[in-house]
């Protein structure tokens, strides 16, 4: 029989369990939206769940704050109903080969110190910060970090008098002992500082692949969270940060560095890294978390089966790749000089026409002078589209020149003018009457010169040049 919860979500199957309880998948019967619930048997020892939702309540609006849809007790059960995220840092570490590349954790440091940030504004300690605790989130909010699980979380600030908690000692270890800080493990009462201690620890956990007091065996707890601290207080922050980036170092310092009630620099601790980025010249990408991860899973997946098929079916080891790639990169090479070959020959013939087209010889000359001026044959001008192109030759020093047809014939101009030349005479006047009389020498030289320029007059075919006609 299905099982609805709060009136309206149907339970679907079993996602996660722990301590707490245990996690399902349900659906709102109406609007089929798929949200995760949290189910607590109200009978357990140290039940927690209403606390959390409580925390949760108060925390609503920040972002990285997973939004509550319904809490309260169903049947037997406590029962939370929230937002359904993506997976934990802890599975996407593991999912990695449990290695994270040092600008993947410094972009999840800007949110996770900005997630504790704001959780520590409303007054509270989270107190197990682990990489299980912080998780992705899905479609649209596929790169924003949230945190979750609150149900070890204290208030460290009175909400009415705004007082800080008293120092006290002896205190039992709470939260993860991996992960704890110093003065948890010394049984010093947690207080802000100690939420940014641990998350220091994770940060060095995702770069080192794990940390040094991880694998001690003991028989009892107590025993193995003594060997965890015994570890953890002699080993020096540089040698736990060594080969990793000074700030690291620097970050542990500045926390330990902090009194019982003082109120840590969230700013200082995020420039710290953010310097670091843009120093080591990346460039911020909003592909973190699960893409980026699954990204950089696919080029190394790629990398391992190209070298694995070789390996399996002809014995290819990496000298002969090596090899392989030399060839490829040779191949590269000719093909390059094949096309810069192929463009410089392209370049050449250029030239050749070019030259071809700045030489004044008889090839031009034949082609001009099959082209005679036809002048008086309409008064109406020709349209654009038929009148003659003028070629164009060049002169001595190289410079472009428009070269006109020939006119094989002076008289071909002066037997078709009519007019007595008391003015200078138009393209329009030597389009008139053509069979009345012909010019002398001071009529030509009076009317014709003044229409031709130097160009035209050097390209008539009766062989009369500037200087013929100043001797008319």
């Amino acid at each position: 029989m299905e099982r609805i919860v709060g009136g309206k979500f149907k339970l679907g199957r079993k996602i996660g369990s722990g301590s707490f309880g245990e996690i399902f998948l349900a659906t709102h019967i109406d609007s089929f939206e798929i949200v995760a619930v949290k189910i607590e048997n109200n009978k357990t020892k140290h039940p927690q769940l209403l606390y959390e939702a409580k925390l949760y309540n108060i925390l609503q609006g920040g972002s990285g704050i997973p939004h509550i849809k319904w809490s309260g007790v169903d049947g037997d059960d406590n029962v939370l109903v929230m937002d359904l995220l993506g997976p934990s840092l802890e599975d996407l570490f593991v999912y990695c080969d449990r290695k994270l590349s040092l600008k993947t954790v410094l972009m999840l440091a800007d949110q996770m110190i900005t997630r504790i940030e704001y959780v520590h504004s409303k007054g509270f300690l989270h107190r197990d910060i682990k990489p299980d605790n912080f998780l992705m989130g899905l479609g649209r909010k596929a790169n924003q970090v949230y945190i979750i699980d609150f149900g070890l979380a204290k208030r460290y600030r009175d909400a009415t008098t705004n007082r800080h908690i008293p120092y006290r000692e002896n205190k039992n270890l709470t939260g993860t002992a991996r992960y704890a800080s110093c003065n948890t493990h010394l049984g010093i009462e947690q207080s802000r500082r100690d939420d940014l201690e641990s998350l220091g620890y994770v940060l060095l956990y995702f770069l080192r692949g794990s940390l040094p007091w991880q694998g001690l065996k003991a028989a009892t707890k107590k025993q193995k969270y003594d060997k965890i601290c015994q570890k953890k207080l002699s080993t020096p922050i540089e040698v736990l940060c060594k080969s990793h980036p000074v700030e690291f170092a620097s970050y542990f310092h500045y926390c330990h560095s902090l009194t019982f009630d003082q109120r840590p620099d969230y700013g200082f601790l995020k420039r710290l890294f953010r310097e670091l980025f843009t120093r080591q010249g990346m460039y911020y990408s909003v592909m973190v978390g699960l893409e980026a991860v699954k990204q950089s899973l696919r080029n190394r997946k790629k990398r391992k089966k190209t070298q694995n098929f070789f390996t399996a079916s002809t014995g290819y080891n990496h000298g002969e790749k090596v090899r392989e790639e030399r060839k490829d990169s040779e191949n590269d090479k000719r093909r390059f000089n094949k096309r810069t070959e192929k463009r410089r020959e392209e370049e050449a013939k250029k030239m050749v026409s070019v030259s071809k087209r700045r030489n004044l010889g008889t090839e031009f000359e034949e082609k001009s002078q099959t082209r005679e001026t036809q002048v008086g044959e309409s008064s109406k001008p020709r349209s654009k589209k038929y009148l003659p192109k003028p070629e164009f030759g060049y002169s001595i020093d190289g410079t472009k020149l428009p070269r006109f047809p020939p006119i094989q014939n002076l008289e071909q101009i002066i037997g078709k003018c009519s007019y007595p030349f008391e003015k200078k005479l138009t393209k329009t006047d030597l389009d008139k009457d053509q069979d009345k009389f012909s010019l002398n020498r001071d009529d030509v030289k009076r009317t014709i010169l003044p229409l031709l320029n130097e160009h035209e007059i050097g390209n008539l075919g009766t062989g009369i040049s500037v200087n013929s006609f100043d001797q008319l």
